[in-house]
């Protein structure tokens, strides 16, 4: 990633069961939809990781702009890609005096007024190999397109892959491809999906919000993971994405964790390490094959390939509504007292709708012990889930939809969790309301 100035399980074994509730009013749990995109083998992704380490090794330590390594590490990606079946490109630009590379791979087919890009940056810093930064994304979004030809994919739309030169020195080389497409051609971009750092060794799971649709199409591989995300703010502005996002190109991403700080909370999300950086090896020599964290690595390998699959499977329905959405904890006290999490409503008129869509996410470990109430600004408790003594799953990661047209839709609603049995906890993660 560009300087600051500012699995281990398959992903369609993962589709979140919902919970039916059985009190009136009637309401009814929506279950996620199973990814379509196979596992990528970490393996592959890993064994990309050690040629690219052995290029930087045999190049002067490093894979950087203008240096042997950079183009070393071009060459190998391209050989893969041509032996695949991809038409390959090399695009070339000049920066600080040296020539740099983008590398462009077109795979046959699929609508060529609708194409969906995905790319990375492929450059390192001059100080280290740039393993996670950014091999990293350059091995899953390699990994991933071979995927697409082994599986000889036919998708609605066309699919184009980028791995980008000197983006450590400003994001010059995705710069210099937006700026000499005609206008006709960006009209073309579905959308552009980043990767920029997805292995940290102290890993956070990050998503873009920048396009809706792109940033619920990874909300909900990882939903079905159990794996909370958050939104990603350390990168914003500071990687590829953002030529794209800047000629109105619909952009997402995935991102884990650069120089910044993991707090007390994220590492009792994630695991790791609190008061440590996501990446202690962030732009340094020892940004190499040591510095991977292999469940982060796996997990969003995996989602590269699911949000390629299913973003290029025809059209993909926007969320409706607007979202109402409160992403601070709250902890639940074992067999204790009920805690609620509010979500003020404002700037609507008239009723709630009848199919006010309620999504939770709580992590619990015994999510039997669980009720959980929707409360409308007038206090009226919508069950969403009763407690199950034989409910012996982890966590609670659902969408309801609750009948609410007789409540006014302006005010304070509240999501009302009480655990009634002994010895598991947990805590309300985030909610939110689509009306």
């Amino acid at each position: 990633m560009r300087p600051a100035r500012r699995r281990l399980l398959p992903a369609a074994a993962l589709a979140v069961a919902a919970l039916l509730a059985t009190a009136a009013p009637a309401v009814q749990a929506a279950p996620t939809a199973a990814a379509a995109a196979p596992d990528i083998p970490l393996a592959n992704v890993r064994a990309h990781l050690t040629q690219l380490q052995s290029i930087a090794t045999a190049n002067g330590g490093n894979r950087a702009h203008g240096r042997a390594g950079y183009k070393a590490s071009v060459d190998y990606v391209k050989a893969k890609l041509d032996a695949a079946g991809y038409t390959t490109t090399l695009q070339q630009f000049t920066s600080g005096g040296a020539t740099g590379y983008n590398l462009i791979a077109d795979w046959p087919g699929g609508d060529p007024n609708q194409v969906l890009m995905a790319g990375s940056h492929l450059d390192s810093v001059s100080s280290g190999a740039g393993i996670n930064d950014n091999g990293s994304g350059s091995a899953a979004v390699l990994e991933t397109a071979l995927a697409v030809s082994r599986a000889q994919l036919a998708p609605d739309k066309h699919l184009r892959f980028a791995w980008w030169g000197a983006e450590e020195l400003g994001l010059v080389g995705s710069k210099y491809y937006v700026n000499n497409l005609a206008t006709a051609e960006r009209s073309k971009l579905a959308g552009y999906l980043n990767f920029d750092m997805i292995g940290s060794p102290n890993a956070g799971y990050f998503v873009y919000d920048d396009d809706p649709v792109i940033e619920q199409t990874f909300k909900n591989y990882f939903a079905g993971l159990s794996v909370p995300t958050e939104i990603e703010t350390e990168g914003d502005g500071r990687s590829d994405h953002a030529p794209f996002k800047s000629a109105g190109v619909p952009v997402g991403g995935l991102f884990t964790g650069a120089s910044n700080t993991k707090s007390s909370a994220q590492a009792q999300k994630w695991g790791g390490t609190a008061g440590q950086s996501f990446d202690r090896c962030y732009h340094s020599s020892c940004d190499t094959t040591a510095n991977i964290n292999d469940t982060a690595l796996d997990r969003n390998s995996d989602a590269v390939a699911h949000a390629v699959w299913t973003l290029s499977a025809g059209t993909v329905t926007p969320p409706t509504g607007t979202v109402f959405s409160n992403a601070d904890n709250v902890s639940v006290p074992d067999n204790g007292a009920a805690v609620t999490s509010s979500v003020p409503v404002t700037g609507r008129t008239g009723n709630a709708p009848s199919a006010l869509k309620v999504g939770v996410d709580i992590k619990h470990t015994y999510r039997g012990d669980l009720v959980v109430d929707l409360l409308a600004p007038d206090g009226t408790a919508y069950r969403l889930k009763n407690s199950s003594s034989s409910d012996s799953a982890d966590n609670v990661i659902a969408t309801y939809t609750v009948n609410a047209s007789s409540e006014t839709a302006n005010g304070t609603w509240k999501l009302q969790v009480r655990d009634v049995a002994a010895q598991d906890t947990g805590y309300i993660d985030s909610w939110q309301l689509t009306f």
